[in-house]
């Protein structure tokens, strides 16, 4: 009779996934996700996923984004470049897609899964996800240092600007002024 062979345990270091393959790893996923029409992020091992953002969503984005622009003219300026939705693996090993990053200069990563941290991280609340933003992603973002962490609530038009170790709280629209030296209006 053969000797039965024990199966390794999955949290063993053998069973490990290691770091060359969780960039595939997670693109497939989000792939997947995407094709589906879930919106998956993956936060402190935690997965969190929405539906696909409706019209309203999406043209607050794009508003939010067209008044992006730099405060200073200097050479050290921010650029200020933004974009939506961007997959984002934090040094932790989450992974999040904020509405809105913005970066000083161009993420290195053009065609893989972004490492680098963004300068401000702004979050539109989704109606039936408002937890989603502010229960989950709030503090994840606040735990990983971000300069300027903007929450805006279309349905009241209440932004809550985190910064500094405090926070304000506007009505929509506002033009908030961010460390980097970006300004937006939300």
């Amino acid at each position: 009779m053969a000797p039965i062979k024990i199966a390794e345990p999955r949290n063993s270091p053998e069973n490990a996934v290691q770091p060359s393959t969780l960039r595939p790893l997670t693109e497939t996923m989000e792939h997947r996700a995407w094709e589906l029409g879930i919106k998956l992020e993956y936060v402190n091992g935690l997965p969190v996923w929405e539906g696909s953002p409706v019209f309203r969503h999406q043209k607050k984005i794009d508003d939010i984004r067209r008044s992006i622009h730099s405060e200073d003219g200097s050479a050290e300026a921010c650029d200020c470049v933004s974009v939506a939705d961007l997959t984002i693996l934090f040094p932790d090993g989450s992974i999040k897609r904020p509405d809105i990053s913005i970066f000083c200069s161009e993420p290195l990563e053009l065609d893989t899964i972004c490492t680098e941290i963004p300068a401000v991280v702004i979050e539109i609340i989704s109606k039936g996800y408002e937890k989603k933003d502010t229960e989950v992603s709030l503090p994840f973002y606040l735990a990983q240092g971000l300069a300027d962490i903007v929450i805006f609530d279309p349905a009241t038009d209440k932004v809550t600007h985190y910064h500094g170790g405090s926070s304000d709280i506007h009505n929509s629209p506002i033009q908030l002024t961010f460390a980097c030296g970006c300004r937006a209006t939300i």
